[in-house]
């Protein structure tokens, strides 16, 4: 019994210990985003500003189009979680119920899809995007965020697929369903928190990735948010901390925001899904 409790004990100052890991990155860019000037530049920094200002915020919003890069981003991201939850979502049901040849070599993809650097395939990809006249275009990069995501999704989706009785399936053939009807009415519902979880997955993704966004975007009002908030870096490597805290802590709050929204929905789907089986 002692040894259980000593267990749990050492479990549980393990997850403080993580959650002050993960916390102390976002606590300490609030606290420079709510700085000024003068204290940014202190030998001896503080957690709580002492005279907190908004002036980051202000000049962050005068120096780089945040309000566009932020429309652009959410337009982005929000595209490609729902056509890579479309298009993943019939594969993943097919892949899990039909163990062939074909299942398997997708299977495969996914995995051999993962380890592809972004440097390796970035030239051809610009090359067809440039004969699809697709460069600096948000519908470029939204297909772009679809193909690089559509593998992990698929792979959480079959995980999620597997989890449901095929006898509810089997079921509902046997009432006159067909696969379409038994996917949409039967299957879909019980994958709701699979589905949000993979739409989470894909759109954090977007929103925060740099590298193909950089590469394919050219015109300032079309780019998005990680590549405006890499302009806050001087040429010489000296970040304009102040603007760039700020910048950066407005872009994380759409995730925070997101994650807050759907966690509940979730856990009770999941709930529900455990009651229904």
């Amino acid at each position: 019994m002692r040894t259980k409790k000593s267990a749990r004990a050492a479990q549980y100052v393990a997850l403080a210990a993580y959650l002050v890991f993960l916390a102390f990155p976002f606590a300490w860019l609030i606290s420079t985003a709510f700085k000024p000037t003068k204290e940014l530049g202190s030998l001896h920094p503080t957690w709580i500003p002492k005279d907190p200002t908004l002036d980051n915020f202000r000049q962050a919003f005068e120096e780089q189009p945040l309000l566009q890069a932020m429309t652009n981003s959410l337009l982005v991201a929000v595209s490609a979680a729902l056509v890579a939850v479309v298009i993943a979502t019939p594969m993943a049901f097919v892949m899990a119920r039909h163990r062939n040849r074909l299942a398997k070599a997708a299977t495969g993809w996914v995995v051999i899809s993962q380890a592809f650097p972004f440097v390796l395939i970035i030239i051809p990809l610009f090359l067809i995007l440039k004969n699809l006249h697709l460069i600096n275009s948000l519908p470029g990069l939204i297909m772009v965020y679809v193909v690089w995501a559509l593998p992990f999704a698929l792979w959480m989706l079959v995980g999620y697929v597997r989890a449901v009785p095929p006898e509810l399936e089997e079921a509902a053939s046997v009432d006159g369903a067909g696969k379409i009807r038994t996917l949409v009415s039967v299957t879909a519902p019980l994958l709701a928190p699979g589905i949000v979880a993979t739409a989470m997955f894909a759109f954090i993704t977007a929103w925060n990735e740099f590298f193909f966004a950089l590469v394919l975007l050219k015109t300032p009002e079309k780019q998005t948010l990680p590549v405006i908030l890499n302009r806050f870096i001087g040429t010489e490597g000296v970040a304009d901390l102040g603007p760039l805290a700020a910048a950066a802590f407005l872009a994380t709050i759409p995730s925070l925001v997101i994650f807050a929204l759907i966690q509940k929905r979730i856990t009770g789907g999941m709930l529900a899904g455990a009651v229904k089986h």
